[in-house]
């Protein structure tokens, strides 16, 4: 079964998180509608026209930026179509995992059979021929400003060309010798074919799918571990059931999360008419967070079926564009960014509250009574390292000034910046979590408690990896077990099984795929 193929069928329409996840992940057979195929052909016919006409093209019979200007006969087209391509072949650093590249061409696919592009259908067939036979570009990641991912896509572009590295098979190969290998043959780019490989944010948007579900997931657990941190503290639910009734839908759709997730066990009294705000509101953060992951995960998805090229094929005519600049999908995961760091600190101030010794008689540093040991207080100090470094990339960027290409190039979004900071913080969230529920566990251990249900299971996480503190120990190796655990999509497969929550779950696919269980069906595009 793991090695079945699930059929997509790409129409020019958004996609969701399920195909993003099935095509990233390697296990889509990938079809185009007939109809989309026509509308790439019907766009060529009219591109055509306007050359043999003598009409200047952006980037198809003219140069590109600066160079825009400079007309080249119908001898140089060869010449400078590769040229183009293999110029933007500039992108250096650590490269993309593949399944971000997969679904990067996938995208250049489904925005091409929008009809806007231009570019011709053997273009199209170039990419749909890498996926199949599973030929990936390297990508590396530093090579865009947000304005087209011209130093990324461009890697893409250059492989079909024969240059570059891509990955076949799992190793790391000269792209003519994966081309030699998989029996592909390099392609020629055509006019326009050039440029509508490469001046699109193809790569971006597939960046920004991956990082936003990724973030969902990672919030997931970290409100596993919230609650987990207050039953060990014997917070009152009160709040939580008052914002089913008074709070918006977000905060209502956790505070019902967390009244459903705290049943089936002996929820601890509560110990204080009214609690840290840390606990209160759980829900206003959690629900502000995931509105506006939940809004960037829309805007992301919009653009999976919108042509971002310039120049765009438009009532019969070729025009020049400006739809190149991803402003809308940045302006929001740069909202998320900001909503992760408030995320971070509710978590932190939690772990603040159980090392302190003032909920239910908790000993300071939860050093069990009798225990010579300093306990969990240093670490408390990485857990304010970890919020420290969050709260460190909220900073906006996509407002800099930038000024390129002659003056021709002076607006630019800086959307791989913002999501590479989106990654980064989330990767520090899962072991802010980690270390939420090992302060969390040591605290019900110590009041013995015994968890059900959600909490049981970030319960068993963490008693898996480390044993109860009684004398002074390494934990760092123990943190980072626990955070692999709680970040796996096992545990999240789990813990929604348990204690679902429909609109985040089924929107971004989460839980579905962690033991490697593929649904079999036929999936399509997503009006």
């Amino acid at each position: 079964m793991s090695d079945m193929k699930i059929q997509i069928e790409l129409t020019g329409q958004p996609l969701g998180f399920a195909e993003l996840l099935t095509i990233g992940k390697g296990k889509a057979e990938i079809s185009v509608e007939p109809e989309g195929f026509a509308r790439v052909q019907a766009a060529r016919d009219v591109l055509e026209k306007a050359i043999a006409d003598g009409q200047p093209v952006y980037g198809a019979t003219t140069g590109v930026g600066a160079m825009k200007d400079v007309a080249w006969s119908a001898e140089d087209l060869d010449a400078f179509n590769l040229g183009l391509v293999r110029a933007h072949h500039f992108g250096t650093g650590k490269p993309f995992p593949m399944s971000v590249v997969r679904n990067a061409m996938a995208l250049r696919v489904n925005t091409a059979l929008t009809g806007y592009v231009g570019c011709s259908t053997d273009l199209v067939q170039s990419y749909l021929d890498l996926l199949a036979a599973d030929v990936i570009p390297v990508v590396r990641r530093t090579g865009s400003i947000g304005c087209a991912d011209i130093g990324l896509m461009g890697q893409i572009g250059a492989v079909l060309t024969g240059v570059g590295e891509a990955m076949y098979r799992g190793e790391r190969l000269p792209a003519e010798e994966a081309f030699r290998r998989a029996g592909l043959h390099i392609f020629r780019m055509a006019p326009r074919d050039s440029l509508a490989s490469l001046s699109v944010n193809s790569v971006s948007f597939a960046a920004a799918a991956e990082a936003t579900r990724g973030a969902a997931g990672a919030v997931r657990a970290l409100l596993a571990t919230g609650l987990a941190a207050s039953g060990a503290m014997g917070a009152s639910r009160d709040p939580w059931l008052a914002v089913t009734h008074v709070g918006t839908a977000r905060e209502a759709m956790i505070g019902q999360w967390l009244c459903n997730a705290s049943e089936g066990w002996a929820w601890p009294h509560a110990t204080h008419i009214q609690d840290p705000l840390s606990l209160r509101m759980i829900p206003q953060v959690f629900g502000a967070v995931y509105e506006s992951i939940l809004s960037a995960g829309h805007k992301v998805l919009a653009a999976t079926g919108r042509s971002d090229d310039n120049p765009v094929i438009v009532e019969g005519k070729v025009l020049t564009s400006g739809g190149s600049l991803p402003l809308d999908v940045t302006v929001l995961l740069e909202s998320a960014v900001l909503c992760m760091a408030h995320a971070a600190r509710n978590s932190f101030n939690r772990c603040v509250l159980l090392g302190n010794g003032q909920r239910r008689s908790l000993p300071v540093n939860l050093v069990p009574e009798g225990a010579i040991a300093t306990g969990f207080g240093p670490i408390i100090k990485l857990a304010g390292e970890i919020f420290s470094r969050v709260l460190s990339m909220i900073n906006p960027v996509s407002a800099q000034s930038l000024v390129v290409a002659g003056g021709m190039e002076d607006e630019a979004a800086f959307l791989p910046l913002v999501i590479e900071r989106f990654e980064r913080q989330t990767q520090a969230l899962k072991r802010l979590a980690a270390l939420e529920a090992l302060l969390a566990c040591q605290a019900m251990d110590i009041q013995g408690d015994e968890p059900a249900g959600a909490v049981k299971l970030v319960y068993d996480v963490v008693r898996r990896h480390a044993a109860f503190y009684t004398v002074d120990r390494p934990l760092s190796v123990e943190v980072e077990a626990i955070e692999q655990d709680l970040s796996s999509e096992a545990f999240l497969t789990d813990l929604i099984a348990l204690s679902p929550i429909h609109a985040i779950d089924g929107f971004f696919a989460l839980g579905g795929f962690g033991r490697g269980e593929m649904p079999i069906k036929r999936l399509h595009g997503l009006g």
